[in-house]
């Protein structure tokens, strides 16, 4: 025992020294002067979208073969949902849409490849996208299934297949269980991208991605960007530029299409988590709104009680991440508010004591695109979010990377959340590059209102650098890095105790090496986020920080929320 413990205690201090010496900062030396990486205008080409022709969006399967594969999370370890599609979509003036009802949902899953000893039955939709304009084609989708597995072991893989058994069934594919949830319990890599549409640079950010072995992915908004197209197919890296005259803003469906047939290498393996973005709420007849992504995607809305897909959460290992709707009623009075009031109560952070929210919007930009533009949801939430300790928030929107210092409220604060800004997943709308602290550009604020949400809440700063103006006139405080360049984000820890298979050993050590910094090992306090850039080699990194909770330090919270 005492050989294996000093074995051990080596590697650590190696593994401490190469920390120590590749200069990782940590968020305990900042605040840290803003930085501002200059933008290379050789990357300003125009972003293309792969066409309906490339092999990679084609339809591969037959008949009712499932398709466009993906796993999500449920609310905790021992679930996980398997969606697919079957039949082919349909779009044109005259279309009949497909009876969910002669096609069977089932999965069949085990430990085993063979045989695969479980089966789940679930549910299966058709949508339509319907638009009461003449010479405006609608759609309606293939059959959209949904099954729930439910009794699985924690860190298991699992094989699976998909499908009618009476009809076909897919090939075999597995994912891999999160870690039961523990403050030494940790998915190993979680990759986080923003605003990925369709494009050559969005299959570059993918690859890179998936070159990055993530256990699971989210994915902050802005998904497909089919909204950027007619009914007819014509498409256009600006909407409103080139389609000033349309009755209502179209969209071409099939795009959605593609994308989980893109997609489905990654998210067929690794859990992948959404959230709406503004790119979503493709309106049609009748006023509907959101209606492929709340069909599309399977989501822990009845696990978490949320009822909702705009907003729900779950656990992953020691983390319990809360996704909020942007695009949804968030006042204090609204289904949404109350909903998270409810279950940030309910979080016990001595087994998940990391506390991650995501959303579409960011509250804390320099950049002049969105300025400032949800302030209304920032006053109204993040007092809540800032109570219980939130660490970490990540955002999309802006094309564009940027990493806060610890704010709450404009103010550099110390308990306050990182806020991280990643809408740089390579979509066809290019690259955000102009700062609203920059010489004439800040915007004027009766431009900045929320046009989704109706809301009009900016105005000028009334303490802090920037008091009686709308716009710092330099790089704001609160803005620690920023970049104009595509990419992704992994935000990973080590599950040491996994290794050790005993936390006696593990707090001897921790005694044993006293104040010496171990990397990883404090994994209810420490995590590594790395941006990586699309112009890079897949292995070196734009951006790197150690986040480090303080529990000692901001620890006035109330109920089970205790830090």
């Amino acid at each position: 025992m005492a050989s294996t413990l000093c074995r051990l205690i080596g590697v650590l201090i190696v593994v401490n020294f190469a920390a120590v010496h590749a200069r990782i900062p940590t968020t305990l030396d900042g605040p840290f002067p803003p930085v501002t990486v200059p933008f290379d205008q050789s990357l300003r080409g125009k972003a293309v979208d792969l066409p309906d022709t490339d092999p990679r969006v084609r339809r591969r399967v037959k008949g009712f073969e499932p398709e466009q594969i993906s796993v999500a999370l449920s609310a905790s370890f021992d679930s996980v949902w398997i969606s697919w599609i079957t039949g082919e979509f349909q779009i044109g003036y005259y279309i009949k849409p497909l009876n969910p009802k002669t096609v069977s949902s089932v999965v069949r899953y085990g430990t085993l490849r063979y045989p695969l000893s479980h089966k789940a039955k679930g549910d299966s939709l058709v949508y339509n996208q319907l638009y009461p304009f003449q010479g405006l084609q609608n759609y309606t989708s293939g059959i959209i299934h949904h099954v729930r597995l439910t009794g699985l072991k924690p860190s298991t893989r699992y094989y699976y297949r998909c499908g009618d058994p009476a009809i076909v069934m897919s090939n075999i594919y597995s994912f891999t269980t999160m870690p039961v949830s523990g403050p030494r319990s940790y998915p190993s890599k979680i990759g986080v991208i923003g605003d990925l549409g369709l494009t050559y640079n969005s299959t570059t950010t993918i690859n890179h991605l998936i070159s990055n072995t993530p256990d699971l992915m989210l994915l902050v908004g802005d998904i497909t960007y089919a909204n950027l197209y007619l009914t007819n197919g014509t498409g256009s890296d600006c909407y409103t530029c080139s389609f000033p005259q349309t009755p209502i803003h179209e969209t071409y469906q099939p795009r959605w299409d593609y994308w989980g047939r893109f997609m489905q290498n990654l998210v067929s393996k690794v859990p992948m988590m959404v959230i709406e973005g503004n790119h979503e709420i493709e309106e049609q007849a009748e006023g509907k709104k959101f209606v492929a992504y709340s069909s599309r995607f399977a989501f822990p809305s009845s696990e978490s009680r949320s009822g909702s897909t705009f907003y729900y959460s779950y656990n992953a290992g020691g983390i319990h991440f809360i996704m909020l709707g942007a695009y949804a009623a968030y006042n204090k009075s609204a289904h949404q508010y109350k909903w998270l009031e409810r279950d940030l109560a309910e979080v016990d952070r001595s087994i998940t004591p990391w506390l991650i929210a995501a959303w579409h919007p960011p509250w804390y930009s320099s950049y002049k695109a969105h300025y400032r533009e949800v302030e209304c949801m920032r006053q109204e939430m993040e007092e809540l979010l800032y109570s219980y300790g939130v660490d970490i928030v990540f955002t999309g929107h802006v094309h564009a990377y940027e990493r806060s210092n610890r704010v709450y409220n404009y103010t550099l604060d110390p308990c306050g959340p990182v806020h991280i800004m990643v809408g740089d997943g390579g979509n066809r709308e290019k690259m955000a590059i102009k700062h609203a602290d920059a010489p004439g550009n800040c915007p004027e604020p009766s431009t900045t209102p929320d046009r989704f949400m109706g809301g009009f809440c900016a105005t000028n700063f009334t303490f802090g650098p920037a008091a009686g103006k709308f716009c710092w006139d330099r790089q704001p405080d609160y803005s620690a890095f920023r970049e104009s360049s595509f990419g992704h984000g992994i935000l990973e820890g080590h599950e040491l105790v996994t290794t050790l298979k005993s936390e006696a050993l593990l707090d001897r050590i921790q005694k044993l090496m006293g104040k010496i910094r171990l990397a990883g090992v404090k994994n209810e306090t420490w995590a590594l986020w790395t941006w990586y850039r699309n112009q890079d080699s897949r292995y070196k990194s734009g951006d790197q920080i150690y986040i480090v909770r303080q529990p000692d330090k901001c620890s006035n919270l109330p109920g089970k929320t205790k830090l």
